[in-house]
């Protein structure tokens, strides 16, 4: 038996909607994690003249992204869906790539900003999204998000500054 045709317009629709609110925080929660395992493998990796300042701004950025993935996975909890949690899960769901090879530092910061960029973006798709079906606690989760992120990449593109 199909339950949705038995469910009240609003219901499906209510179901509906959560579902488009849930897809967006689960992709901006494969994001945030992948910038995360990013972030620490640049933090284990870096090298050169930038190593110190560097590796201290890392660990500080990696320790921050993963208390975000928890709220905002708990938040995808909270409006009773479940959260992605598996690396081919976070691969399939987010548009940003990990790490390869041998990055030198200054490429390290550029790619890591590319990345705060990306998910400010995509946590700016899921405020609309949110507010448009009224989920104001989250697009005020997202907004804080893109904060930091916008924050974030703003330190970073001071390394980049000659």
């Amino acid at each position: 038996m199909n339950t949705t045709t038995q469910m009240p317009v609003n219901d499906r629709n209510k179901v509906a909607n959560q579902n488009r609110v849930a897809d967006g925080l689960s992709r901006v929660l494969a994001e945030t994690n992948t910038l995360y395992l990013k972030t620490h493998n640049f933090h284990w990796n870096v090298t050169g003249p930038m190593f110190q300042p560097l590796h201290s701004v890392f660990e500080e950025q990696y320790s921050q992204l993963a208390e975000a993935a928890d709220e905002i996975a708990e938040r995808i909890r909270a409006i009773g869906h479940p959260a992605p949690g598996s690396f081919a899960e976070f691969q399939t769901l987010s548009s940003i790539k990990e790490a390869s090879g041998k990055t030198k530092a200054l490429e390290m910061v550029k790619e890591l900003l590319e990345g705060h960029e990306t998910i400010s973006q995509t946590a700016n798709t899921v405020v609309a999204i949110a507010q448009e079906y009224g989920d104001e606690g989250t697009a005020d989760l997202m907004i804080q998000r893109i904060q930091e992120h916008d924050k974030t990449a703003w330190m970073l593109r001071s390394f980049l500054e000659n």
